[in-house]
């Protein structure tokens, strides 16, 4: 079937009103899809016959000093994955349209957006909930699927859902991962060839912090997160923004691991690139 491509929300909505029978499913992306957002979208298939996929590059999102003119865009690609991987529809709308110049009301996260990344990239989830509320508005769709990736994020949107009421329900799929276990990102592009042989210790160390925990649970946070320090440092060669030790159900800050609760998370700056990643048991 072919992909139907909209750029206008209203063009969308009258597309969408006379299949609202029907379950809709929606993925919304920043584009320079990867097999992390193809699996995303397959996930949407299997719950829905309707799979919008929106393709939008955030203003809101970044800081002054972010990369929001260098974030990777290609656009036909991004049409092929999404055919490929089940979607039905596109949504492309332009930043003019989702973010005028005008746009006074926005999206308070609250006390859950002010950890983890949220520390150092104040009004990012400002900006990422205004935009997926929108985006919610406009689509209107029964499932909404993100990535585990962002986990913070993820927590984040199923807790705006819950306090705003918005009738979605949001399901949560694993982080795909390249095959030395670096989680897939499209801001993998930034790094050269050397940082990406080193890039995949964060994941490796948060591995072994989460098997340290699991074979001595009475294991403190300070003695975890130096183990993971250690490994960024001096094998990684990165510059660590955080490494927290977190509950999963509210972020908030654990002294040791509560089993099925806890989160290990930590973002870090190897040369130029940010890279984000966890681990939950």
């Amino acid at each position: 079937m072919e992909l139907q491509i909209y750029r206008e929300p209203l063009e969308l909505q009258r597309a969408l009103r006379p299949r609202r029978n029907e379950a809709i499913a929606f993925v919304p992306t920043m584009g320079y899809l990867h097999e992390g957002h193809a699996t995303l979208i397959r996930r949407a298939r299997e719950l829905a016959p309707i799979v919008v996929v929106s393709v939008f590059v955030n203003p809101l999102q970044f800081g002054p000093h972010e990369d929001y003119n260098e974030y990777p865009r290609d656009i036909e690609h991004d049409k092929k994955v999404i055919i490929e991987s089940g979607g039905t529809t596109l949504f492309y709308p332009s930043a003019d349209l989702l973010t005028p110049p005008d746009l006074t009301i926005t999206v308070n996260p609250g006390p859950l957006a002010e950890v983890l990344c949220g520390r150092s990239r104040p009004g990012h989830f400002r900006g990422v909930c205004t935009i997926v509320a929108k985006l919610f508005h406009i689509v209107q769709p029964d499932y909404a699927v993100f990535g585990w990736k962002d986990a913070q994020q993820l927590i984040i949107i199923k807790k705006m859902v819950q306090d705003l009421n918005f009738p979605v329900e949001i399901v949560g799929v694993e982080t795909v991962r390249e095959p030395d276990g670096l989680a897939m990102s499209s801001r993998n592009t930034y790094l050269s060839a050397e940082e990406r042989k080193r890039a995949p210790i964060l994941y490796e160390a948060l591995r072994k912090a989460q098997e340290t925990a699991l074979a001595n649970p009475s294991v403190d946070r300070e003695s975890l997160i130096r183990e993971i320090e250690h490994a960024i440092i001096t094998k990684m060669g990165a510059r660590i923004d955080y490494i927290e030790i977190v509950r999963q159900s509210d972020l908030s800050q654990l002294d040791k691991p509560e089993f099925g609760n806890t989160m290990i998370a930590a973002a870090v700056y190897l040369g130029k690139t940010r890279l984000i990643d966890n681990v939950r048991f």
